[in-house]
């Protein structure tokens, strides 16, 4: 009996003790300007967050001590905005760096699922409203959006596709296409590419080109010289004359700021798509799911009027090649742009 005693007792002074984190909610600690610096966001909208994970996040455990859904949205933002480390993150929030890298990217797909916000414009009315918004900007007609591509870096990686992620400036990255409108919303991205895509490929295998062929009233989308010339996509003269194709590229190159602008304000209010937050540190997959629901945030604190960062806008890198558009001459582009000269 005693030497039964003496190997239970043992049993359990080797068991590892469970240990319960000290989870303080900084929801109820932190103001709202407090949490945008924080976590990007105000308590409302964090709250709404919450709510819409907890109804799609499938969380099956035995445990009698589950990590509530607020931790989890909380750490996941933070790691967003901030770029930090998995365990820092995971500390700041009492949770254990295993069961961060379990939730986070549930908490990714959720957030992906259920903000809808990343949308064309394809209504009459929207159309409207969007190309009187870029018309105040530098009196430049017809615009539905401006496009272009932007590197977002991840980890160095090795494998027989290694060389498609290393772009042309010598960091693995993936190209994420976007297009904004002129309040710098994303209503378009594609970010399955890597970093050694050129920005006319994405463009040509994307589904632009459908929807600009069949957008009700039609529409030019504002392009760098990245891109071909087509009768729905703008691009800049290489070398324009004097007078009226110069007043035309000061007025492209104005209007098609916002999205230079939108890719500042993403990565500054999220910088784990930035190198001054370190690199995106998973698989090419998991990094396209993290972009995506970077840029539908950013949708969302768009339409919440949030204030971008207080470190203002950062540097980007951008895939902004010349395109020998000289040698591929769309008869209806070229008319449809010097038509467009002639307005200025």
């Amino acid at each position: 009996m005693a030497a039964i005693l003496f190997t239970l007792a043992r049993e359990r002074s080797l068991r590892r003790q469970r240990v319960f984190r000290d989870r303080t909610n900084p929801l109820d600690v932190f103001s709202d300007r407090e949490l945008i610096c924080r976590y990007r966001f105000p308590r409302r909208t964090i709250v709404d967050f919450i709510q819409q994970v907890d109804r799609r996040l499938s969380r099956p455990t035995n445990r009698s001590h589950p990590l509530p859904v607020s931790s989890m949205v909380l750490a996941t933002l933070r790691v967003l905005s901030k770029g930090d480390f998995q365990s820092e993150a995971a500390d700041i929030h009492g949770i254990s760096q295993p069961s961060f890298s379990r939730m986070f990217m549930g908490v990714v797909d959720a957030l992906n699922a259920s903000l809808d916000n990343i949308i064309f414009p394809m209504g009459q009315e929207e159309i409207l409203r969007t190309k009187e918004e870029f018309l105040r900007v530098a009196n430049f007609p017809n615009v539905v959006g401006a496009i272009d591509g932007t590197l977002i870096p991840i980890m160095g990686m090795t494998g027989d596709d290694e060389h498609v992620f290393v772009c042309r400036k010598g960091f693995h990255a993936i190209n994420m296409q976007g297009i904004v409108t002129a309040d710098l919303r994303f209503t378009n991205i594609v970010c399955k590419y890597g970093g050694a895509t050129h920005d006319a490929y994405i463009l040509a295998n994307s589904c632009i080109p459908e929807i600009m062929d069949q957008l009700p009233g039609g529409g030019w989308l504002l392009g760098d010289s990245g891109y071909p010339l087509r009768p729905w996509l703008m691009t800049p003269f290489l070398t324009p004359q004097a007078g009226q194709q110069e007043k035309y590229n000061a007025s492209h190159i104005k209007t098609r700021n916002c999205v230079e602008r939108a890719f500042g304000v993403l990565k500054s209010r999220f910088r784990c798509l930035h190198k001054t937050g370190g690199a995106l540190a998973y698989t090419p997959s998991k990094c396209v799911r993290i972009i995506e629901c970077c840029c539908r945030l950013h949708n969302r604190a768009i339409e919440d009027r949030i204030p971008a960062p207080a470190m203002g806008q950062v540097p980007i890198f951008s895939d902004n090649d010349t395109f020998n558009a000289e040698t591929i001459v769309n008869a209806n582009a070229v008319n449809t742009r010097n038509i467009i000269v002639r307005r200025f």
